[in-house]
């Protein structure tokens, strides 16, 4: 009798990039062997005090360490590539494949990490084939987006072939000439597709998105109308507009002086790498701009998402030390607000408008363009690969929803695709796909000033701190539970009508009754004269009971700082222990 085979079945685990924006991360797991698909990152909401970024949760990466064989990279968007070098401080990835550019930009961040050695990266042309492990075999296959050297992945596995599209528009006339290969997709596509994964990111919007060069016409009206400076910002990734930024600057007489460290180091792999095609000369520094007529000049910088330490939020501050706006200087915002940023970028824009310059904004002026593919793209991508099961990835919860009820449109049944959040498994056999539980997911935020993580305690006390202050109540108890002083009260940030004797009195009280309650609980033995205490457990104890009196007491929940120490009393000097249980 012939031994039972099982049919292999695929997890397709995404740890970040789903309900979300952002911090892309993928895991796809067959037979012990783990492959790994782009590690983005995503920017801080407001109330993550002194964050600087947010990765996805990798704990279920750090238990399968042994696993993982290798990890391939779509394109160099930040969102895709920006949490590799924080990934590799705590775990190997033996090797990464990906575009140039993205690789390029990659090395600069590893080598900044000092984690260079911790992986090998493998740079790859379309249409090349790369094996990782035994279970994947990976074909590039050159999509277009709004970065240059962007790829969708063919992943053939035992259960089938998978198409991942990446972050994708359909651009037939992009700027740098490097077509989408509709031709490989729709081989695919005849051969048979058994999963489409592809990006949601645009699925409530109707019709194609737009070719970037679109925006060429538009910009070219704006600059042909600025009479004095130019300040010019975007994406420092958008690889595309930033070419036609300068050529457009060379069009119309200007020379170029960039700000950023992100514009200026993607810019020099950009024309390293032939992506970007203009002469030295249109460069010049700061000083040299200077002491050149106000309508040869145009200044690129970084800050389109009114980040806090750009170049432009500083200039709109008054803040740089170069640069200052004023009457007669054109300002534009060649990008959309990322959700999240609108409040940061309109700040910026009223503040550039104060100093006097003209700021030119907003989807009517036609300057930018989404690199994501909008309904019709989206039937183009289900008709050209013909999925059996699909699975929407990259956007928000309702993005994914319609991504989904667009696949039904286009044929594949509802009972052949999920809607999931990070965390959840996917599993994927011949004949199914279905959620098969969940790996820890959530967030790990990386602190601005020494690039930890901080925990949610941390963030929690950060909050507190920025939401109702802080109260500091520092005491001082007897070695048998007796008050020297009343607690000594000090208010930072707190907003309250009660009085400071008011509250003093309060803690006093709450002091005095937690130690006479909750004594014997604490006194782990005593014969009268000695005594084992667990002061730790009592201090403890006693800033519940604090937390909650003030809540009450002001209406609001003040961060406690408890500072506790003991007396140095003789012991002649002390009541009896058993007049403080009684």
């Amino acid at each position: 009798m012939s031994p039972k085979t099982t049919s292999p079945s695929l997890k397709i685990i995404p740890l970040g990039g789903l309900h979300e924006i952002g911090k892309n991360t993928c895991v796809f797991e067959i037979n012990d062997e783990i492959m790994l698909l782009d590690a983005g990152l995503a920017f801080p909401s407001d109330g993550m005090h002194g964050v600087n970024i947010v990765l996805p949760d990798t704990t279920y990466l750090r238990e399968n360490r042994h696993k993982i064989k290798g990890m391939i990279v779509t394109h160099g968007h930040e969102d895709h590539i920006g949490g590799i070098s924080y990934h590799l401080k705590q775990f190997d990835i033996p090797v990464i494949y990906g575009p140039r550019l993205a690789l390029t930009l990659l090395r600069d961040k590893l080598s900044e990490a000092g984690v260079s050695k911790r992986t090998e990266l493998r740079m790859v042309q379309p249409r090349e084939v790369v094996r990782i492990g035994n279970s994947f075999l990976v074909e590039f296959i050159r999509n277009t987006h709004s970065i240059a050297d962007s790829f969708s992945v063919a992943i053939r596995t035992p259960v089938g072939v998978v198409i991942h599209t990446g972050d994708f528009k359909f651009d037939h006339t992009p700027v740098d000439g490097e077509r989408f290969d509709l031709q490989r997709l729709a081989e695919y596509g005849e051969q048979g597709v058994h999963c489409l994964i592809s990006d949601s990111t645009n699925s409530e919007l109707p019709g194609f998105t737009p070719s970037e060069r679109a925006v060429y016409p538009n910009l070219d009206r704006v600059f042909g109308q600025a009479s004095g400076r130019l300040l010019v910002t975007t994406f420092a990734s958008s690889v595309h507009r930033v070419n036609m930024i300068l050529e457009l600057a060379k069009k119309h007489g200007r020379v170029v002086s960039v700000l950023g460290r992100s514009m200026l180091n993607v810019i020099a792999h950009a024309r390293n790498l032939g992506y970007i095609k203009c002469e030295d000369g249109l460069f010049q520094p700061l000083n040299v701009i200077h002491k050149l007529p106000d309508e040869n000049v145009l200044i690129l910088t970084t800050g389109s998402q009114g980040e806090p330490m750009s170049a432009l939020t500083r200039i709109a501050n008054g803040e740089h030390s170069k640069i200052k706006i004023r009457e007669g200087d054109t300002v534009v915002f060649s990008a959309n607000p990322i959700p999240g940023n609108t409040i940061a970028v309109v700040n910026t824009i009223d503040k550039l408008m104060m100093l006097g310059a003209k700021v030119i904004y907003g989807r009517e002026q036609g300057i930018h363009v989404s690199g994501h593919g909008c309904q019709e793209d989206q039937k183009l991508m289900l008709a050209l690969t013909k999925p059996k099961f699909f699975l929407p990835v990259h956007g928000e919860h309702r993005m994914l929803v319609k991504h989904s009820q667009t696949a039904q449109s286009m044929g594949v049944p509802a009972e052949n695709m999920v809607v999931i959040d990070n965390g959840d498994v996917v599993e994927l056999t011949e004949n199914s796909i279905s959620k098969a539980g969940r790996v820890p997911s959530g967030l790990e935020l990386v602190d601005a000033s020494q690039g930890g993580i901080v925990s949610d305690k941390v963030l929690k006390e950060r909050q507190q701190l920025a939401e109702d202050g802080v109260v500091t109540v520092a005491l001082t108890l007897t070695p048998d539970g007796e008050l020297v002083a009343a607690p000594e009260l000090h208010l930072r940030g707190v907003v309250t009508t009660v009085k400071k004797k008011e509250l003093q009195s309060k803690a006093t009280d709450t002091v005095e009754r937690v130690v006479r309650e909750r004594w014997t609980e604490f006194a782990r033995s005593f014969d009268g004269k000695a005594i084992d205490m667990d002061w730790g457990g009592l201090q403890t104890e006693i800033e519940k009971e604090l937390t909650r009196a003030f809540k009450r007491e002001l209406q609001a929940e003040p961060l406690l700082v408890l500072l506790m120490q003991l007396a140095d009393v003789p012991i002649e000097q002390k009541r009896p222990i058993e007049a403080i249980a009684s």
